[in-house]
């Protein structure tokens, strides 16, 4: 599997799946979530409305993932995942590492190929970057998922820093 980090819009990143650091409710919000409600359109709330009524009426559980449409985004599929708000007195390590594991065993469960994920609670959620970037990039690294390529698109210079350290090793 290959993984790199890049400085992208996850909304215009050709991958089969991207991944969205989404909010319980799945009915879009900030950050990530927003851009990729507004940017791939109604056909992405639509679904996630059918899945609340059916699937998670009580919201999508941290660390757990489903799949949307993408609607007009250039991937085939939307994965939401509900990353955990950071806490100094509480280890969630386990919760952040559970987003990227169950990403891509939905995305191995649809067949995709490549996948682009964000610095999944990294940003309005508090996680420390340098420690978001070294759990994402262990807990990918160490998947065993049939994806063969794993995009970490980053918003700005500082997360793209802390992912090249993570994926370097440092």
């Amino acid at each position: 599997m290959q993984v790199h980090a890049e400085r992208a819009d996850i909304t215009k990143v050709q991958v089969d799946a991207v991944v969205n650091a989404a909010n319980s409710s799945l009915m879009g919000g900030g950050g990530v979530d927003g851009a990729i409600h507004r940017a791939g359109g109604s056909d992405i709330l639509a679904e996630c409305r059918v899945l609340r009524d059916e699937r998670y009426p009580d919201g999508l559980p941290t660390g757990q993932a489903v799949a949307t449409t993408a609607g007009r985004l250039p991937a085939r599929w939307v994965i939401h995942t509900v990353g955990p708000v950071f806490s100094n007195t509480e280890d969630r390590s386990a919760l952040l590492a559970s987003c990227y594991r169950e990403s891509l065993r939905v995305a191995d469960e649809l067949g995709a190929a490549t996948i682009a994920f964000p610095a999944v609670s990294a940003g309005i959620y508090g996680w420390p970057m340098d420690s978001a970037a070294r759990i994402a990039v262990d807990t990918v690294r160490s998947s065993g998922t049939a994806v063969r390529e794993v995009t970490f698109a980053l918003f700005s210079a500082d997360a793209l820093a802390a992912f090249e350290s993570a994926l370097a090793g440092a």
